[in-house]
C-alpha cells in the first residue's frame, strides 16, 4: 500500500530520483532560478525550502546535514552563507514557481522556479556590455577582411609574375 506517500516517482527508480532532485537543488542554489517541468519544480520547493530552514541556523550541525543530503560542499556553503543570510527573518515561502508555455515535444507543462528576493539582470548593462561587444567583433571582422584581401592580392602579384617568367623563358 502507498498510504501517505506524497512524493513523486517521476518514473525512476530510488537512485536515479535522488540524483535528479539533488542536481535540481544544486542548479537552482548556483542559479538562482532554474526552468523544468511542473512536476519537478513542485517536488524540488519541498526539498529547496527544508534545506533553506536547515540553513537559517547557519552552524556546522546544518552544515553537516545539508552535506549529508546535498553532497555538494559549495552548494552547501552558498546556502549557509547566502540564501540562509537572506531569508533569515522570512518564516517560510522562499521559492515561486511561475508558470510558461508547454515544452513543445511533449507538451509538459513548463515552469520557472526561482527564490522570491530574484531580481533578473539589468537590462540596460547587459545591452551595453552586447553593444560593445558586437562593434569589437565588427572591427576584429574588418581587420580580417583586410588581412584576406592582403593575400590574395600577394598571391595573385606572385602569379603573374610567374606568367611572365614562364613565357620569357620559353
Amino acid at each position: 500500500m502507498r498510504h501517505k506517500i506524497h512524493s513523486h516517482s517521476f518514473n525512476r527508480k530510488g537512485g536515479p530520483r535522488k540524483a535528479l532532485i539533488k542536481g535540481l537543488v544544486i542548479s537552482l542554489v548556483e542559479h538562482g532560478r532554474i526552468k523544468t517541468t511542473l512536476a519537478k519544480a513542485k517536488e524540488l520547493r519541498r526539498h529547496i525550502e527544508r534545506a533553506i530552514t536547515v540553513a537559517k541556523d547557519g552552524d556546522i550541525a546544518a552544515r553537516r546535514v545539508l552535506l549529508s543530503k546535498i553532497g555538494n560542499e559549495t552548494a552547501v556553503n552558498t546556502l549557509v552563507t547566502d540564501i540562509g543570510a537572506r531569508f533569515k527573518t522570512r518564516p517560510g515561502g522562499y521559492t515561486r514557481i511561475l508558470k510558461l508555455n508547454a515544452r513543445p515535444g511533449d507538451m509538459a507543462p513548463m515552469v520557472y522556479i526561482e527564490f522570491v528576493d530574484y531580481e533578473l539582470p539589468d537590462a540596460t548593462k547587459v545591452a551595453e556590455t552586447t553593444v560593445e561587444a558586437a562593434k569589437e567583433a565588427k572591427s576584429k571582422a574588418k581587420a580580417r577582411v583586410k588581412i584576406a584581401a592582403k593575400k590574395k592580392k600577394a598571391i595573385r602579384q606572385f602569379q603573374s609574375a610567374s606568367r611572365r617568367n614562364e613565357r620569357r623563358s620559353s
